[in-house]
């Protein structure tokens, strides 16, 4: 099992980054957080999880010691797996979602992407009394989306999983998501998107 990684940052993309530890290339799926301390050709070292699948190996990184252990918490939780982890941790920092699951504020945990109502409550109930947060903060200055309309619509956080799973940025999905509150599918939602996405 590989734990942890030391190595030259090669290459920066929307949710991974190529690390070269010593000769070797090393592709990390990354969360925003950690991604935006990375630098290009700057070392850096990454605590790391090792997705063993039918089909493959993958890698998930992480900054921090905290991030990393709440990553653990998230993906034991039923119905969550490591990509929709990772965009949990894109979208609300490790303070930010202890504090939610804590106060069990299922609202903000739905304004996450792949998260709907039923995975919200699980969350709470399943990890409220294994998280804690810093005081002082407050959730609503700690959340990183901003979203308007029925953001806590199961189709709405499927939609937005399913596109960040395609390679967009959430500040690409945000603006193009806003746009489609009127929609009733899953489906509706990503080829508005996609034909968004595509214009330019």
């Amino acid at each position: 099992m590989i734990g942890f990684l030391r190595g030259q940052v090669m290459a920066l993309k929307t949710d991974y980054c190529l690390l070269d530890v010593n000769g070797v290339g090393y592709r990390v799926f990354v969360a925003g957080s950690t991604r935006n301390k990375l630098r290009l050709k700057d070392e850096a070292s990454l605590y790391t999880y090792m997705n063993v699948y039918q089909d493959g190996i993958t890698l998930y990184g992480f900054a921090t010691e905290e991030e990393y252990d709440v990553f653990q918490l998230l993906i034991g939780v039923s119905g969550i797996g490591p990509k929709v982890a990772l965009g949990i941790l894109s979208g609300i920092t490790v303070e930010g979602l202890c504090k939610a699951i804590q106060n069990k504020q299922a609202t903000v945990l739905t304004k996450l992407p792949g998260i709907g109502k039923k995975s919200a409550e699980r969350l709470i109930l399943e990890l409220k009394d294994k998280v804690g947060f810093a005081a002082g903060a407050g959730t609503e200055e700690i959340l990183t989306l901003d979203m308007e309309g029925p953001v806590g619509d199961d189709i709405i956080s499927e939609a937005q999983a399913a596109l960040m799973a395609l390679g967009y940025s959430q500040a690409e999905i945000t603006p193009v998501l806003k746009k489609a509150t009127k929609c009733k599918s899953t489906e509706e939602i990503i080829k508005l998107a996609l034909k968004e996405l595509n214009r330019f």
